[in-house]
Order: C-alpha cells, then structure tokens, then sequence
C-alpha cells in the first residue's frame, strides 16, 4: 500500500512553490449601531464579509457649505475572521493613526488636502438640520461597498426662532427643546474675534440634549458694531434674560459660555451680574479684559459697562453665584489660555468660592481646543478681517480634546439642573 502524503502538507508545498497570500475580497458589508445619530455622538462602524487578512481602504466623504467634497481615508488589515472593528483597529496609512472610531470623520481633508486653514462647515444649522457622510470600502480597485451617514444638528422636535437688533435688540439665533413639563439649565453662548454668529452648532446640540441655547453674535453682523470696540455688556444681558423668560428655561440657571475673546465676556457677565448668570463656561480663556480690535489695528478698549470702559485688567471673581469650567489646550499658540485657566482657578480658590470650579488642560491641543467633537477643524482661524491666526497645536490633539472635554460640558450643565 502506498504512503498517502497529507492534504494539508501538499497544500503548504503548494504555497511554496506558486506563493499563497491572503484572498481577494469581492463584496463587503458596512454595519453602523447609529445611521442617523446627533453630530456630536460618536458610531460604531464594522467592515465584515471580508476575505481574511485582506487589505482594504475605508473612507468617508462630505460636501461643505460651499459644496466643496471633504474626504478621509485609512487602510486596514483585515482579521482572521474577515473583520475590520473601527473601534479596535489601527490603520497601516491614511488621514489619522492611531485606534480611533471615529478617526475618519475629525480627519477629513478638503480638494487639494490642506486642513490646517480651513474647517469643515456644513450649511447653517438654521438652514438643514443634517449632513450626510458617504462611507466606502474598497480594495485592489474595486468599491465593495457604500453607505450613506445622516450626521443630525437638530433632534426631533427642536425649533430655532431668528432673532435681530431691529426686533428683539439682540442678534443671534434660539434653539429650544421640546416643550416638556420642566424648565431646564440654558446656555448663553458667543463667540471671539472672528464676529457675528458661528455658534448655531453648538446651540442646536445643546437644545438637543434637552439645553435651551441662544448663540448670540456682538460684532461684525447687521445692525451691530463692525470690531470688537466699546461692547456694551448691557447688550449679553438683554440676551441673557431674553432666554430666561423662555418657558422651557429655569431662570436660575442660566450659562454664559464664551470661547476666546468671548470669555472676558462670559466672566464679566458673571461677576457684574450674579442674579442673571449662574454658571460661566470659557474655551480657550482669558482671565484679564484685552484690548479691543480697531478698524486700523489701532489699541482701543473691548468693552463697557454703564457706558464706561471696563479697566484692561484681570477679571475680579469674587460675586460669581455658580460653577464655572475652564477648557485650554497646551500649546495654544494665540494666546496662553493655559495658564490663563489656572489663573482664573487659583484666583476663586483664593476667593474660597463655594461653587464647584475645575480647569480641563488638554496635550497637544491649540486654541481650537473647543467645542462639540468629530467635525474636521484645522489649526488656523480667520478673524473677522479675514485674517489667519495661527492657534497652535495638532488636528489630532483638538480633536482628542473636543471629544473629552464635550461630555464635561454636558455634564457640567446636567448637575445644575439637579
């Protein structure tokens, strides 16, 4: 009787002879726990039916405002059962590195792939409530599979009411959650030097996750001061008890959020006015008032209050009636706003302030350190004359710090309204 030489034995014999490598993969299938799902949630995303061990590019493309097509790429390798777990995976190359879930959407690149001047901006949360995200998997030439992603700015059942100079004496725009039978934390929100209103994102978000939000614009939109030149305070506080008087706010919660230049606000509006204001979150902040911005680039004073100028000195805390948060990067390059938040957390221990208060510092981000995550942002800003300002630190280190510091936000207004 003949020896029989084993199957498996003349298969590997096989592979050494012809070479043997992992199989093509010739379909794919893209599973998400959330299609639809708010912008700032984070997804799940799962490439399966693959060949095991094949090499495969997953992407993700948007269109812009201007309807300019952002894109992010990452290569993986598939594992032995045929699967890619965004959550888990490292990509051999592309936009991001690093095991990051949600790596393809912060990565994205515009036409011609330099990110650091420009941010990806959707059309206005007042004008759709929604962008899509196209996911494709591909490999050795051939799309496997596509997937289309509705990234939500506003949840079901919230209204955004216009608000102008000319009738409501403020600018800006008012995000309301579904009327319910309580009154809820609300959030004043405004923004730095680069004017008018860009914060209807983060007011959409908020009033989705149940938090009446007016984003307010102070400078360099109609009907209101062309730089950021003598400000009357008085005008914050109009706004601010415009939203108090909304029936889904509890009035005695109420929360300047200022980021930037808009932080000197923010706290100031926290000290000179402690019955409206009862709580101050500031982004990359300053704990002193700077100068204003002139038309010429002349040194002219930010803001007034009592139709005085308010002194270019550091920002007294000690009549702030609620908690505040702090959020700075470490290698903001426009200003130390690193320094500035530990300043403002050692001047209320100094004054034993009675309410929670905390500093979050964030590695290797910038001045964009703030606000919602997972939009791809770059590391320079325009100013409201259009020019670029260098903010210092990494598209990845804003990105880790946006989504970090975001759930803090959340939470931050979540134990004012126990």
């Amino acid at each position: 009787m003949r020896n029989r030489v084993p199957a498996a034995l003349l298969v590997a014999a096989g592979c050494v002879v012809a070479g043997c490598g992992p199989r093509h993969s010739d379909h794919a299938v893209i599973g998400v726990d959330a299609p639809v799902a708010l912008a700032d949630r984070p997804i799940h995303l799962t490439i399966r039916g693959l060949a095991p061990h094949d090499t495969v590019e997953v992407g993700a493309a948007a269109r812009d405002y201007r309807w300019d097509g952002w894109h992010s790429r990452a290569v993986f390798r598939a594992d032995g059962h045929g699967t890619v777990d965004l959550d888990r995976a490292r990509p051999r190359a592309g936009t991001y590195t690093g095991v990051d879930g949600m790596g393809l959407f912060w990565s994205m690149v515009p036409p011609g792939g330099n990110a650091d001047d420009r941010m990806f901006l959707p059309l206005p949360a007042e004008q759709q409530s929604a962008y899509d995200v196209q996911i494709t998997v591909t490999a050795h030439g051939r799309r496997l599979a596509a997937r289309t992603l509705t990234r939500q700015w506003r949840a079901s059942g919230v209204t955004r009411k216009s608000l102008t100079v000319a009738a409501d004496k403020v600018d800006g725009d008012l995000f309301l959650p579904p009327p319910d039978r309580g009154r809820h934390p609300a959030v004043l929100l405004f923004g730095g030097s680069e004017g008018g209103n860009r914060g209807n994102f983060d007011a959409a978000l908020l009033a989705s996750h149940g938090y009446p939000a007016l984003s307010l614009a102070y400078f360099h939109d109609p009907g209101l001061p062309a730089t950021l030149q003598n400000i009357p305070l008085e005008y914050f506080a109009r706004a601010a008890r415009l939203l108090a008087a909304q029936p889904q706010v509890d009035p005695a919660h109420v929360v300047a959020r200022g980021y930037s230049r808009g932080t000197e606000a923010a706290l100031l509006l926290g000290q000179l006015y402690p019955r409206l204001i009862h709580g101050v979150i500031v982004y990359a902040p300053s704990n002193r008032v700077n100068p204003g911005l002139g038309t010429n680039g002349e040194e002219v004073n930010a803001w007034t209050w009592h139709g005085r100028p308010v002194p270019q000195d550091v920002i007294p805390l000690d009549h702030l009636d609620g908690p505040l948060l702090a959020i700075a990067g470490t290698q903001d390059r426009l200003w130390d706003s690193r320094t500035w938040a530990l300043q403002i957390m050692t001047e209320l221990d100094h004054d034993h302030d009675r309410f929670p208060h905390q500093a979050l510092i964030y590695p290797g981000a910038g001045h964009g350190v703030g606000t919602f995550p997972y939009l791809a942002t770059g590391i320079r800003g325009p100013t409201a004359t259009g020019a670029l300002l260098e903010h210092g630190g990494t598209r990845a280190g804003d990105a880790a710090a946006r989504e970090q510091g975001w759930p803090r936000t959340l939470a931050f207004l979540a134990a004012m309204g126990r």
